[in-house]
């Protein structure tokens, strides 16, 4: 069983039901799910923005339960100012800037159906249904 980084896109097609979540199922299973403790943010963002019943406000945080979340930490952090570092010239959004470091620091695959956010990051492994073929970069990056 391999651990795997779920970016919160993956999350939320599985949340809404969206056949793209039924696309990516395929790749998650049977693996260990885990997720950055910026996609645990960003799904309860979007529960409080549709907190249209407490009823389905739970089921939205229920959701993310089952799937094991990294919290940040400062490996997290060395890696995320690396990242803003390297994609000065070609900004990316703070929240995908700490889902790419968790996956860095752990050196854990990201499952992401949005690869492109996360180019000209070396070493990151990018899992993706979106493109012909995953995009994997291997040389792996050593932490503190």
């Amino acid at each position: 069983m391999t651990e795997l980084l779920l970016d919160t896109n993956i999350i939320s097609y599985i949340l809404k039901k969206h056949p793209l979540g039924e696309l990516y199922r395929t790749v998650i299973h049977g693996n260990e799910l885990c997720i950055s403790f910026m996609t645990v943010a960003e799904i309860v963002e979007g529960a409080c923005r549709i907190r249209q019943s407490s009823r389905k406000y739970q089921e939205i945080l229920n959701c993310i339960r089952p799937y094991k979340v990294i919290h940040s930490n400062p490996r997290i952090c060395d890696c995320w100012g690396e990242i803003r570092a390297v994609r000065y010239r070609q900004p990316m959004s703070v929240a995908d800037a700490w889902v790419a470091a968790t996956a860095l620091a752990y050196d854990l695959p990201l499952v992401t159906h949005n690869a492109k956010d996360f180019a000209g990051i070396d070493e990151l492994k990018i899992i993706t249904k979106y493109q012909q073929e995953s995009i994997e970069h291997t040389t792996p990056k050593e932490y503190p």
